[in-house]
């Protein structure tokens, strides 16, 4: 499968990016690709993909259990220097994890477009089919749990 190859190691490191686990995005990645041949449609284009292994991180963020199984096995200590930051909020995994189960669908896509892709806002608001005000209000809501979240996230 051509687009496999093509676009399999991008979508496995934005899935790893996310998930901070190598097998569960290989698991996330595998698994759209099969749903892909097994549907027949093994011409989708990168956004396409892009986009699908966003919604499907997020899904599995979402997941009480497996979120739950995610944040035991991130010891601080082992966790890695993360670079996202919102305002002066650094987004780890587990303030990820809480922020997708207080934000809606789009919201949560935006939060990983704009934070983690570094995509600016007229790019997010093509991408999900919006206005770039929407994205902007978006983005404001995002900030604003952050901050409310960010307070209890700092102290230990």
């Amino acid at each position: 499968m051509d687009i496999y190859l093509r676009y399999g190691p991008a979508l496995l490191r934005k899935a790893r990016r996310l998930l901070a686990n190598h097998a569960d995005a290989q698991d996330v990645v595998q698994s759209l690709f099969v749903e892909l041949l097994e549907s027949g449609h093994g011409g989708a284009e990168l956004p396409y993909l892009y986009r699908a292994v966003t919604h499907r991180c997020l899904s599995a963020l979402r997941d009480r259990k497996n979120r739950e199984r995610l944040l035991a096995a991130q010891q601080p200590v082992l966790r890695g220097v993360v670079r996202t930051r919102c305002d002066e909020q650094v987004i780890g995994l587990d303030l990820l994890a809480k922020l997708v189960t207080q934000l809606s669908e789009r919201e949560a896509e935006v939060l990983v477009y704009r934070y983690f892709d570094d995509l600016a806002q007229e790019e997010i608001a093509t991408l999900v089919q919006t206005s770039r005000k929407t994205v902007g209000r978006d983005l404001e809501r995002v900030r604003e749990l952050v901050r409310r979240l960010g307070g209890s996230e700092s102290a230990p």
